[in-house]
């Protein structure tokens, strides 16, 4: 079993930056590539950015793309996200999730955290 945490959500204002923390709980870590998604109030669950198990190929959504980045230490079991120059429309739970496949689907992955809220005021 495969059980994500995320941390690092909070209250910002547009233009700051946060980094998200998911820390998985597996001893194969290495083999799941992992993606960030984000869920709006009302809105559906949609992808962030991926990152396959290598590091070596990363996705991101073309909202994000510029100004987010992901990347992972395998050695701590941790995905990161590193949101930068954060905007009001960026304001969602953010999830993490893995799986032993890549992609920006949100059924490609088995696993997920419980979300961790991200707030960015005007």
């Amino acid at each position: 079993q495969v059980q994500l945490v995320e941390s690092g959500g909070g209250l910002v204002q547009a233009g700051g930056s946060l980094k998200l923390s998911c820390a998985v709980s597996t001893r194969t870590f290495s083999r799941y590539a992992v993606g960030w998604f984000r869920q709006a109030p009302g809105k559906e669950r949609e992808f962030v950015a991926g990152l396959s198990w290598s590091g070596g190929s990363t996705y991101y959504a073309a909202s994000v793309k510029g100004r987010f980045t992901i990347s992972r230490d395998n050695a701590k079991n941790t995905v990161y996200l590193q949101m930068n120059s954060l905007k009001p429309e960026d304001t969602a739970v953010y999830y993490c999730a893995a799986d032993t496949q890549t992609g920006s689907s949100r059924g490609i992955y088995d696993y997920w955290g419980q979300g961790t809220q991200v707030t960015v005021s005007s």
